[in-house]
């Protein structure tokens, strides 16, 4: 990158099923957090870029209404959408914004109200997340569906079990029963899961992330700008890689893993200058339970195959090898989609700050990583960060 980037301030509303709230309020619970944390005002932004999919909430066009309810009118209140990783493209527009020296400083929100429509509605709309005719209209492929077939395709190839993905449900509860702002703060076990209701074999009801509301804000700036603010706990990005496929999953060969992950962190390795072993922390995109081995695979924490291991040996709970997801993940925290990808950024500051409390994991090297996946592995997005 032109320009080093920092992130100076994080916020996030609770996560869940939020009725007390429009989008713009809950947008404002995560704005305020964010300029309390940095000490900025309205007045030092200078770019808005807010991530928001809005398929689900009655305001389509939520950038306008968000920007004024919080104070930000003439911020040029620029809105991107790329599914599931919409959060995340909209920090990559910001960071490269800042990078290229367009702008010192720059707020990004993310933000999605999915739970006012019902369920089935709901599913409709993800379903329409690939091909709309090759899949959804000729079979009424969900999105439950499409990762069922990746996950009886790694069961197959690998003998990875129901289990064995269950232990990744179990993690993510565990650690959002101390995360006052996730979805679900209940614990659960291997055989609540294996017991809960199936929705496409082998996924179940456990296996999957709810249907969240959900804000979340990062602020950042250049590296001058840090250093004329005096600000002495940065956390820099380091990295934004990119990836993409095709809408048709068909079309793509094998089911074992995302392309667009692979090359999302490739691209990010490479221009960061580190490498998997040197990540000590990750926020991945755990949607459904085999999404999350699929992620340790696609980031190269370990070969194809062989990523039910490191949930087995313990390796990515606090302290592990490589820790992932200690706030709960999308799974327990929550998934809002525009939300999730800018909630990685905030769950990655707090832990390089050491301000995670009861799951501040422990550093060496202070190197963190966020892999935020959209759609079914149309779009991807790695972040490698430090401190």
């Amino acid at each position: 990158m032109d320009r080093k980037v920092g992130i100076v301030g994080v916020g996030m509303s609770k996560f869940g099923r939020r009725n007390d709230v429009t989008v713009r309020e809950l947008s404002w619970e995560a704005v305020k957090e964010a300029f309390e944390d940095s000490g900025l005002t309205q007045k030092d932004i200078q770019l808005t870029v807010i991530g928001s999919t809005a398929y689900r909430g009655t305001e389509i066009y939520p950038a306008p209404p968000v920007s004024e309810y919080c104070g930000l009118v003439g911020k040029s209140p620029l809105r991107v959408e790329a599914a599931c990783a919409t959060g995340s493209s909209a920090v990559f527009t910001a960071v490269n914004a800042i990078a290229s020296g367009m702008v010192d400083i720059a707020l990004v929100i993310g933000v999605d109200k999915m739970t006012e429509v019902d369920t089935a509605t709901s599913l409709a709309i993800g379903g329409r997340g690939g091909n709309y005719y090759w899949e959804f209209h000729m079979y009424g492929t969900t999105f439950p569906t499409y990762y069922a077939l990746y996950a009886t395709r790694h069961m197959s190839l690998f003998g990875t079990t129901e289990e064995d993905m269950a232990l990744a449900a179990v993690k993510a509860h565990k650690y959002a029963s101390y995360n006052e702002k996730a979805h679900f703060r209940n614990k659960v076990t291997v055989e609540d899961v294996l017991k809960s209701r199936v929705i496409s074999w082998p996924i179940k009801l456990l296996d999957s992330s709810p249907i969240s509301d959900g804000a979340a804000a990062a602020i950042l700036a250049s590296e001058e700008k840090i250093r004329e603010l005096k600000i002495d706990t940065p956390v820099w990005v380091r990295a934004m890689g990119y990836g993409s496929d095709t809408s048709y999953i068909a079309a793509r060969g094998e089911w074992t893993g995302l392309n667009a992950a692979r090359e999302a962190a490739y691209m990010a390795y490479k221009v960061s200058g580190y490498t998997p072993h040197d990540i000590e922390y990750a926020t991945v995109h755990d949607c459904f339970t085999i999404a999350e081995i699929m992620a340790y695979e696609d980031l190269g924490f370990v070969e194809k195959g062989k990523g039910t291991a490191l949930l087995r040996e313990g390796q990515t709970e606090k302290d592990g090898k490589v820790a992932v997801n200690l706030f709960g993940g999308l799974k327990a925290k929550g998934h809002p989609l525009g939300a999730t990808g800018v909630a990685m950024v905030y769950e990655i500051t707090k832990q390089l700050r050491e301000e995670a409390g009861p799951v501040q994991h422990s550093f060496k090297k202070y190197v963190a990583l966020s892999h935020n996946v959209g759609g079914t592995g149309h779009y991807a997005f790695v972040g490698v960060y430090s401190r």
